[in-house]
């Protein structure tokens, strides 16, 4: 699964189109370090509306208006990234998903075509996945470090 960094200046603008473009199905926080011990939020977003609010005092999520978690933001140190499931179909009629390096063009023709996309960070110690169906359009928006690794940003669709 390859991953688009995004930079964290941009955070709750991304996080905004995502959300007010982009039909999200589904919300996972647990504890880094648990390997999915420690869930925290494990919410299928089906027919369910997911929102957030920042002020002074932190990160809050809501679904459909109620408060589902707050981060206080005290250790939050990237920016979100976005991560592509493409799957391959096999023989077998299972499929299997395309892992790729860093420095590849999400729009190579060459690739499948994503099933999924995964808006991800760590949040004071907490990892954070919204998960939406099919593909999450992106756009260049500069270099971290040339000449493979680059900045994006999100793009409506």
């Amino acid at each position: 699964m390859e991953q688009y960094w995004m930079p964290k200046k941009l955070d709750f603008k991304n996080l905004r189109l995502c959300l007010d473009n982009y039909p999200a199905d589904f919300l996972f926080i647990r504890l880094v370090g648990s390997a999915g011990g420690t869930v925290k939020v494990n919410e299928k977003l089906k027919g369910r509306m997911l929102d957030f609010k920042k002020d002074k005092s932190g990160l809050y999520l809501f679904i459909d208006s109620s408060k589902v978690f707050h981060f206080p933001l005290g250790d939050y140190q990237k920016g979100f990234s976005l991560a592509y499931e493409r799957i391959v179909p096999t023989e077998d009629g299972i499929g299997k998903m395309v892992m790729l390096s860093h420095g590849i063009d999400p729009y190579d023709p060459s690739l499948p075509e994503p099933q999924r996309s995964f808006l991800r960070t760590v949040l004071d110690n907490h990892l954070v996945e919204i998960f939406f169906e099919g593909r999450v359009n992106l756009r260049f928006h500069s270099w971290w470090i040339k000449p493979h690794w680059k900045y994006w940003t999100i793009d409506k669709p």
